[in-house]
């Protein structure tokens, strides 16, 4: 082993070993950098929540028509006469079809309908979503998990499990008031978490004539052969209305959501987080010099015996380096034992409330650790440049 590596351990050691005289200090700062990476990782773990609900509510081989150059569903119109001739249209149109030749199709709309929520009261804006009685059939991964379907002209619904979890009234059997009627609940059912599980749906006629939308179509869900026949979907509705109709993924359409949104959350998240680093840094700075204030003498006495200005920089660099580690790795248990699988809500597709649930991947956590560990590095660089460069005869002489 060299002298130099010797000279880094002995410093090291030294500097450790007197942490015990500046305990309070030395805490705070492990604290305020755990606060920093906390704040960061409940941010992401929102935007990766939020993320995770949205796309599991898409499917690769369900193609959502949509009318009028929208991209959402909101704002969305299809003709009558458009669903029509989509339906007898012949030749491979790149969609399935049943056994009487009928295409596999749900004509859908989403209407944004009041509920209170359990605990404060306060109303939500939830997606009531009308819909063909082969709509649920067209996706994949919905389970009625009790009850049953709702039936074809019937004032009736089933309801996601997020919704039955979160807000009261929604039992098998209950009645529901939504807009001026009041709707009998058949049926709950599962969505593998996604952002299914937030909606209420009823069949397409009941719901238009409950909220007076006669005849009006946002979106039609189609199921695809095969995810290539995209194009050839979007192909025969180029031929087939004067109106712009465009076929998109349901993937496609809920990951562009989910994307866009979680943009938005990591915006606000990364800045505050920074703020907030800056402000650890400072405090690790502060603490670093607190240490060698208190360490003067033992740098100085190992500098005198021959030890190099780079281990006399190490040594307290090391020290905030630890500290901060130690900060990070607070901060991201904490994180994963407050944050995961924390439920929460916010506007999702549509523009109505939708619950997810927050998403402690090993990603977020290796982001936030990496950034506690980088305030420890850059608050104390500075201190151990100085301890580096502390003049040793005066160092002595202000211990006497």
């Amino acid at each position: 082993m060299s002298t130099q590596i010797r000279q880094i351990m002995v410093a090291t050691r030294t500097a450790l070993g007197s942490m015990k005289r500046r305990l309070a200090i030395s805490l705070s700062m492990a604290l305020s950098v755990s606060l920093v990476v906390m704040v960061l990782i409940g941010f992401l773990a929102m935007a990766d929540g939020f993320e995770r609900a949205l796309k599991g509510a898409g499917f690769p081989l369900v193609a959502v028509v949509l009318g009028g150059g929208t991209n959402q569903e909101t704002g969305s119109d299809i003709p009558a006469d458009a669903i029509r001739s989509l339906k007898a249209a012949s030749g491979d149109t790149g969609v399935l079809r049943d056994a009487a030749g009928g295409l596999l199709a749900s004509r859908e709309l989403v209407i944004p309908v009041n509920v209170s929520r359990a605990g404060d009261g306060a109303p939500r804006t939830l997606a009531l979503r009308g819909m063909d009685a082969s709509g649920l059939s067209i996706r994949d991964g919905i389970t009625l998990s009790d009850g049953r379907s709702f039936a074809p002209g019937a004032r009736e619904i089933v309801v996601g499990t997020g919704i039955v979890r979160d807000y009261p009234g929604f039992d098998i059997g209950a009645k529901v008031r939504l807009g001026t009627v009041d709707w009998t609940v058949v049926g709950h059912f599962t969505a593998n978490g996604s952002a299914f599980e937030s909606e209420i749906w009823g069949d397409i006629d009941a719901v238009r004539a409950a909220f007076d939308r006669q005849g009006e179509v946002q979106s039609l869900r189609l199921r695809l052969t095969d995810p290539s026949s995209l194009g050839r979907l979007n192909a025969v509705l180029a031929t087939i209305a004067e109106t712009p109709l465009t076929a998109v993924s349901e993937t496609g359409l809920y990951a562009g959501q989910a994307g866009r949104t979680a943009d938005l959350i990591r915006l606000f998240g990364w800045p505050i987080a920074l703020l907030m680093a800056v402000g650890a840094t400072a405090g690790a700075l502060n603490t670093m010099m607190s240490s060698i204030s208190d360490r003067t003498v033992e740098i100085a006495t190992v500098r005198a015996l021959g030890f190099s200005r780079l281990s006399a920089f190490l040594a307290t660099w090391f020290e905030a380096a630890l500290l901060a580690a130690a900060g990070a790795g607070i901060g991201v248990l904490a994180s994963r034992l407050v944050f995961d699988g924390w439920r929460a809500s916010t506007i999702g597709a549509n523009d109505t409330s939708m619950a997810f649930q927050l998403t402690v991947s090993f990603d977020v956590m290796l982001t936030g650790g990496l950034l506690g560990l980088a305030i420890g590095l850059f608050g104390g660089a500075l201190p151990a440049l100085a301890a580096s460069r502390l003049p040793l005869i005066a160092a002595l002489r202000a211990r006497g």
